[in-house]
């Protein structure tokens, strides 16, 4: 698997720790756009980082955290390349590979649980895009 990239604001920070731990053990390989404390910030400043190194395949795919993960998931969005889709239970992260081909695994830091992150986290770097009938749906979304 390639090197997976990682972010998130203060609020994801401390969920963010729990994963590269979560990573760590699988052996995979990540590298850490920030934030690195749980001091205030804002989330487009880690945000497009990771948006543009995995549009240009530094990382694949990205994981994103902030408090809800909406503010970094529209952050992520932005950018053309990016399909970063909102997860907080394994199935739905499932989906969002198989049927979305999402190349980021965004999570609510503040509304999901260690158990819960881990099997999604799992899903969502287990899970494969299915492309057939999803695909004339992805060649749709870019503006």
């Amino acid at each position: 698997m390639n090197t997976i990239g990682l972010c998130s604001d203060h609020a994801g920070f401390e969920l963010k720790e729990f994963v590269k731990q979560l990573l760590e053990e699988q052996g995979l390989a990540y590298k850490d756009f920030g934030t690195y404390s749980a001091e205030s910030c804002d989330y487009p400043d880690y945000a497009h980082p990771l948006a543009r190194a995995v549009e240009a395949g530094e990382v694949y795919p990205g994981i994103a955290i902030c408090g809800s993960g909406n503010g970094i998931a529209m952050t992520l969005n932005k950018h053309q390349g990016i399909r970063a889709a909102l997860c907080w239970q394994e199935q739905i992260a499932s989906l969002a590979r198989e049927h979305n081909d999402a190349n980021i695994l965004v999570m609510p830091g503040r509304f999901i649980s260690h158990v819960e992150a881990r099997r999604t986290v799992h899903a969502f770097l287990t899970a494969t895009y299915e492309g057939g009938r999803h695909q004339r749906r992805i060649e749709k979304i870019p503006l």
